[in-house]
């Protein structure tokens, strides 16, 4: 929390909900783009293997063109809002048979920053030579333990000594060909592994990660139904607050449908589709404005999905605990 000076003590500035500092009511601050619901993990934390037996799921991949849509309108109507692009979601970006020409898109054409979130499973030598002919910025690669069988036992499917081979030999390559692109690993806390937490960071950061991220596990918007009610217990003792996300980000899901929230699995926070209207259209209309003042009012009679998530307590509004954006901008401040 920001400290302010008066009168020779130190007092705490209020919270501010709306906008300021990197949010805009021009243009999201953050654009995501979700690649594709196909994953090949199936990680405990993870809502995924329950989708994929929904009938929500389809296998469906993110279309090209409304990709390049995005990016255009990134470009034209963004600039000095959009802080970045990322490209993650439902499942693995790598699965994606075009990822690398979107990425490279996003990177060529936007003007902003652009980032990647994996698994890293299927990110070999080959990929690896791709992702960064594409110049994409930053690569997020999710790993979630230090031990292998902590790993086996949490992102079922994997394999910790792959993973680790290839995320070495992306920073290899980095260092070997002075690319600019940053590597970033993160690590969700949860039983199985919260103890694992401090040899994972320190295994990293000596291997030359430039950011290790840490995460609060949450429910993915109550998808995870175990994590939620743990959760929601705990909500008598924090009284609620507006969620940063609709004043921080929208997101493009695989279905060309741009929603309010990003661990949207059950389509709950659908705003639009985006083949027929724009992002920036969408951000300054009516449906966000009503979302933004029900949130203020804590009032979701409307919005049953907002009701019923209980990870509005993990966002952090800017100033005010630090975030996934903290750590963008400290590394374009960096460039």
């Amino acid at each position: 929390m920001k400290k302010l000076k008066k009168s020779g003590s130190l007092a705490y500035q209020p919270p501010i909900y709306g906008f300021y500092g990197r949010l805009s009511p021009i243009f999201p601050s953050q654009v995501i783009v979700d690649a594709t619901e196909v994953c090949n993990l199936a990680c405990i934390h993870c809502p995924h293997p329950a989708f994929k037996k929904s009938v929500h799921y389809a296998a469906r991949y993110q279309e090209a063109e409304l990709n390049e849509k995005l990016v255009e309108e990134v470009r034209n109507f963004g600039k000095g809002h959009v802080q970045y692009i990322r490209y993650t979601g439902e499942g693995e970006p790598l699965i994606h048979p075009k990822i690398f020409e979107m990425l490279a898109l996003a990177k060529n054409k936007s003007g902003v920053f652009v980032s990647l979130t994996t698994n890293g499973m299927l990110l070999n030598e080959r990929r690896v030579a791709q992702l960064l002919e594409t110049g994409v910025d930053a690569v997020d690669i999710s790993i979630d333990a230090y031990n292998p069988e902590t790993y086996a036992k949490i992102r079922i499917n994997g394999d910790l000594s792959v993973t680790q081979a290839n995320v070495e030999h992306l920073l290899a390559t980095v260092h070997k060909q002075k690319a600019n692109t940053k590597v970033v690993v993160s690590f969700v806390e949860q039983p199985l592994n919260q103890k694992e937490s401090g040899a994972f960071e320190r295994h990293w950061r000596d291997k030359g990660a430039d950011y290790v991220v840490v995460r609060r596990l949450h429910s993915a918007a109550g998808a995870v139904s175990d994590v939620a009610a743990k959760i929601h217990l705990l909500e008598k003792e924090v009284p609620r607050r507006p969620c940063l996300y609709p004043w921080e980000r929208i997101t493009l899901n695989p279905r060309g449908e741009l929603i309010f929230c990003p661990q949207d699995w059950t389509h709950g926070s659908v705003v639009t589709d985006y083949r027929h209207t724009t992002i920036r259209q969408t951000w300054q209309g009516t449906f966000y404005q009503k979302l933004r003042q029900a949130h203020l009012e804590n009032n979701f009679s409307c919005y049953g999905f907002c009701g019923n998530c209980p990870d509005w307590k993990h966002t952090r509004w800017p100033q005010h605990g630090r975030s996934y954006a903290d750590m963008v901008e400290e590394f374009k401040s960096s460039e």
